[in-house]
């Protein structure tokens, strides 16, 4: 089986900083990656290339054997993207927000409408579709996120930080609609902090510290590897993040 997405010495510079030095991953059909790093690795600006938003950039990146500097707008059609921190229209509705997004992908409208209707309806957001969405809250703000990146029924599923201010029943939604995508054939790149969630959904999990692959692999390989524990522990030890306790207690000591 081919890669559908391909990274080859993937290097990034920002300004007097160098994020990215030298990624190489392999990525297949169906699968579930959970890409980790503490704040700063360059697990965003990853994800920022994989997308499209940066292409100045070395190293070659490909998607379903398309070049993404070359290839960007015709990429864009595959992938569904759903960032943390989305600015959404919020003086529109949810049915005007998602009859835009899928006018951007060339969507029929009948269609659109289907499956927005569906998606609001199993988000448990219908009766809100037709109210401006300044009145939202945050979680119901990131369930239309989550409606919009997938409403063009991409073969690439990017998520960063997709649970943040959604309510437990929704978290255990979104966990069930990734690994029923991931059985559909998507292929699903999970960024987040949430590290018992990218313990259960992810097929690989891919560690990048300072802008460096660490660790990658199954679960049950890391665990062979790092010894039997959990994904926490394996992240804090990789990370050299093991002087957490005494963080804690210094902050404790602050306190008295």
């Amino acid at each position: 089986m081919k890669p559908i997405i391909q990274i080859q010495n993937l290097v990034k510079h920002y300004p007097g900083k160098q994020v990215l030095k030298g990624i190489d991953l392999d990525v297949y059909p169906g699968q579930v990656i959970g890409y980790i790093g503490p704040n700063g690795a360059g697990k965003s600006t990853t994800v920022k290339i994989l997308c499209g938003l940066i292409n100045n950039f070395e190293g070659q990146v490909s998607i379903m054997d398309m070049d993404v500097k070359e290839n960007s707008q015709a990429i864009k059609q595959h992938i569904g993207y759903i960032p943390e921190l989305a600015e959404l229209y919020d003086v529109l509705t949810p049915r005007e927000f998602l009859t835009f997004m899928g006018a951007l992908y060339n969507m029929e409208d009948d269609l659109v409408q289907h499956r927005l209707e569906a998606l609001l309806e199993a988000f448990g957001l219908l009766e809100n579709i037709d109210n401006r969405m300044d009145t939202f809250s945050k979680g119901m703000k990131q369930k239309v996120l989550l409606s919009s990146g997938i409403l063009h029924n991409p073969s690439i599923i990017i998520l960063d930080e997709p649970l943040s201010g959604l309510d437990a029943n929704s978290v255990i939604i979104v966990k069930e609609l990734i690994s029923k995508l991931a059985k559909e054939g998507k292929t699903i790149f999970y960024c987040s902090h949430m590290m018992d969630v990218v313990e259960k959904i992810s097929d690989r999990i891919v560690l990048i510290d300072q802008g460096t692959i660490i660790a990658n692999g199954t679960f049950e390989e890391l665990k062979q590897t790092q010894g039997n524990t959990s994904l926490e522990k394996m992240f804090a030890n990789l990370t050299s993040a093991n002087h957490l306790e005494s963080t804690a207690d210094n902050l404790l000591n602050a306190l008295k």
